[in-house]
């Protein structure tokens, strides 16, 4: 185990302990779930900058990073669902997405640039994360007394509309990766 794979093992710690904090009411709770979401990010940056800088890629690496940045973007979105702010289609089209082209990955012999995530896929999970933030911003600015209730058809709008792009985005960079990588479709 080396730096940047215990960093990737803490983004999985981190999630749950995010989930948790998302489920309980007040403005601190949200407030440090918003914080803890925002750590585990940075956590995805600097293992991957960390591991190419000290020439410390590994196999655990390889395999768990991309599971790891899954498993906290993914139950943030069933969160939102189950907390009536996106609706359940938008995550299943997002989850489906990532789940097929992360088991692409896996299946396609290691062979350098083919299998590592393309730029597209790269924005794709830049714009989720900001996703996140941007409704958990929201979640903790509602928990505040000045927050008032007409404004939150406007702001789960603007939450709708943009995860709506947000999900356009994630099914056109998976139809991308798929297609650059059709051979694998063919043996």
């Amino acid at each position: 185990m080396n730096l940047p794979n215990i960093l990737t093992c803490s983004r999985i710690g981190m999630t749950g302990i995010f989930m948790f904090l998302l489920s309980l009411k007040g403005v601190w709770p949200k407030s440090l779930a918003l914080f803890v979401f925002l750590l585990a990010s940075l956590t995805d940056y600097w293992d991957g900058r960390l591991a190419r800088k000290t020439n410390q890629i590994t196999s655990f690496g390889k395999l768990m990073d991309p599971i790891a940045d899954k498993i906290l973007t993914l139950s943030a979105f069933l969160a939102f669902v189950q907390m009536t702010i996106i609706p359940a289609w938008m995550a299943v089209a997002i989850i489906t997405r990532d789940l097929l082209i992360t088991g692409l990955r896996f299946l396609m012999p290691e062979r350098g640039a083919s299998r590592q995530a393309r730029s597209s896929g790269k924005h794709k999970t830049s714009l989720q994360f900001a996703a996140i933030v941007g409704v958990l911003i929201f979640l903790t600015i509602k928990e505040t007394s000045y927050w008032r209730p007409e404004w939150t058809p406007g702001a789960l709008s603007f939450i709708y509309w943009s995860m709506f792009l947000i999900v356009v985005i994630t099914l056109w960079s998976g139809v991308r990766y798929a297609v650059k990588n059709r051979e694998i479709f063919n043996g």
